[in-house]
């Protein structure tokens, strides 16, 4: 299926249109019919004589109701822009052009309607103006089929072109990251909460479990998919480009609104600030800088935001720059995601552009943000992989453990964590004492072998014997029962102590891995008890004897790890996380 919009100015025909080629009224509400004017968004759909399957979402073309245009139009394939030949092209077409514009819509034609109502040279002039007036845009160049809806003159021709349309229209394309921005969202008798949006980026199923977010709520609100529909048709899946009417288990239909989102639960980053491009227009007669009172349209909602221009104060009519965008609400945003921005105090649009980054961390005056995910890896050097596909949308392999690094952050790691290990000598480096990361760069280090929780180059781990001592693994063996260095030299005994294996207090011995984790032990004891502990205490949590305990908390004293008060030990300046 394809979704097409329909654009233009007030009561050049839209609806009426929409009606001859679907036989729905698109107009839902008593005060449409009544005043014969399109307030919000209507939706109806029909099978082109090729088989193909067409929706239509019928948008307002009076400049009041411009807000409930934009919400429509943020997702269509392509465009059916209406002008009447009784009136020509008129500044609710000008503005509907430039919209479409800047959200990135490519594809579409032009039905010049009312032509029963003039004679041949006026549609030829209507003719000859659309062509001027769509020169240098995405309709340069497109069919213009003449029309008269009410007669059904010309109704089987368009129906045709549309049809040539689609087929040259590249379908949506499914990245496995449905999104579903709602512009409807109402109570059925039966059913409870129902929202319709046009689906992006993937399929949906019926008991799949999704999260609506954005403005109608704090956070993400986990609802079930009871079912689903397309043009009144039952459905077990949707993939993107449909229309969908989604029945909700979860969420009552007056805490959804327009402008919120149904996307799959923490995979999408909720953007509070993006940096991306803006073109401004060129029929402005100002430039765009700070100050105004800006409204950003995204997705299928109004957002009040506040815009700083970045490398410079503003940008001209008919320039580009980039701009960084505050957002009140916390939306579910990608790079490549398109805006358009109004000025509330002028009432005009002033352009629109594309999101770059949904979470800059570069100040504003340095930063220059593009789509690229090596961009968003070398500014923050370490990114977790499902934190950069949910920044990015793309999915990269990690370099480091879980974490795709930048080449220069991997180069310093290597090298820092590999001088540690070297520095560490024969005793080898305790893992215990790295974070999660300089862990990982361990397993990248050439020639450097992990055993017993301790990481040495392989030269010094083959080379010193001393480190197999029997007397060295029986005292790993007992960490706080510690045997006595018998079947030892006094010399071997003194290189262990030179090598910092072993370490002697009170003519008590522990090894290097024994006093590592009683440092580790008292800072979680410390932890529970910041006013200190005894030596009961901590002889119980290290399931020794008062023998070995007051020797070892010796040690940790003349080390800087705790400090005696009274007969209570505290943390020291040296105690670890």
């Amino acid at each position: 299926m394809h979704v097409i919009a329909t654009a233009g100015h007030v009561d050049h025909g839209k609806s009426t249109l929409v009606l001859a080629l679907t036989g729905t009224d698109p107009d839902r509400w008593e005060e449409e019919k009544r005043r014969g004017l399109t307030i919000d968004l209507g939706f109806a759909g029909t099978t082109l004589p090729s088989g193909r399957r067409v929706a239509f979402v019928d948008v307002p073309g009076h400049v009041r109701f411009l807000k409930n245009m934009l919400a429509g139009v943020g997702a269509v394939d392509a465009c059916l822009f209406v002008v009447a030949a009784t009136e020509g092209w008129k500044p609710q077409s000008e503005e509907h052009l430039r919209i479409l514009e800047v959200l990135g819509v490519q594809h579409g034609l032009v039905a010049l309607t009312k032509v029963a109502s003039v004679d041949d040279d006026a549609r030829a002039l209507a003719r000859v103006e659309v062509e001027d007036r769509t020169a240098g845009t995405f309709l340069a160049g497109a069919r213009v089929v003449e029309v008269d809806a009410p007669s059904g003159a010309g109704v089987d021709r368009l129906a045709d072109a549309l049809d040539a349309l689609i087929a040259r229209t590249p379908p949506a394309a499914d990245v496995g990251r449905p999104r579903l921005w709602v512009d409807r969202s109402f109570a059925a008798r039966g059913s409870g909460t129902v929202v319709t949006g046009t689906l992006s980026g993937g399929t949906i199923r019926s008991g799949d479990t999704l999260a609506v977010t954005g403005p109608g709520g704090a956070g993400e609100r986990v609802v079930r998919v009871r079912g689903l529909e397309t043009l009144g048709e039952a459905r077990s899946h949707l993939g993107p480009g449909h229309r969908a009417a989604v029945n909700l288990v979860g969420v009552a239909h007056g805490d959804v609104v327009r402008g919120d989102a149904l996307v799959e639960p923490g995979r999408w980053h909720r953007a509070t600030t993006v940096d991306g491009t803006l073109r401004v227009l060129a029929s402005l007669d100002h430039p765009v800088s700070r100050r105004g009172a800006w409204l950003a349209y995204i997705g299928s909602g109004e957002q009040p935001v506040r815009v700083r221009v970045l490398g410079g104060e503003a940008i001209e009519p008919g320039r580009e720059g980039f701009v960084r965008l505050h957002l009140p609400v916390a939306l579910p945003l990608l790079p490549g995601d398109r805006f358009v921005l109004r000025d509330a105090g002028r009432s005009e649009t002033v352009g629109g552009g594309e999101v770059l980054d949904v979470a800059p961390v570069v100040p504003a005056r340095r930063a220059r943000p593009d789509r690229s995910p090596d961009r968003v890896v070398a500014e923050r050097g370490w990114v977790e992989r499902d934190v950069l596909e949910r920044l990015t949308g793309e999915r990269r392999e990690a370099t480091v453990g879980r974490w795709v690094v930048s080449p220069a952050e991997r180069d310093a790691a290597v090298t820092r964590v590999g001088a540690a290990v070297d520095g560490a000598g024969p005793a080898g480096l305790d893992l215990a004492s790295l974070d999660e990361r300089d862990r990982a760069v361990v397993r990248l280090l050439d020639g450097v072998v992990v055993e017993r929780g301790r990481a040495r180059s392989a030269r010094q781990a083959g080379a010193d014997d001393l480190a197999r001592h029997p007397w060295l693994i029986a005292l790993e063996a007992a960490p706080f029962s510690p045997p006595p260095p018998e079947g030892i030299s006094r010399a071997d005994l003194r290189r262990l102590a030179d090598l910092a294996l072993v370490v002697e207090h009170d003519g008590a011995w522990f090894s290097a891995t024994a006093v590592a984790e009683a440092e580790r032990a008292v800072a979680r004891l410390l932890a529970t008890r910041p006013d200190g502990f005894t030596v009961s205490e901590a002889r119980e949590m290290l399931g020794t004897t008062r023998k070995w305990a007051v020797p070892l908390l010796g040690l940790l004293d003349t080390r800087g790890v705790t400090r005696r008060r009274g007969d209570r030990r505290i943390a020291g300046p040296r105690l670890p996380r």
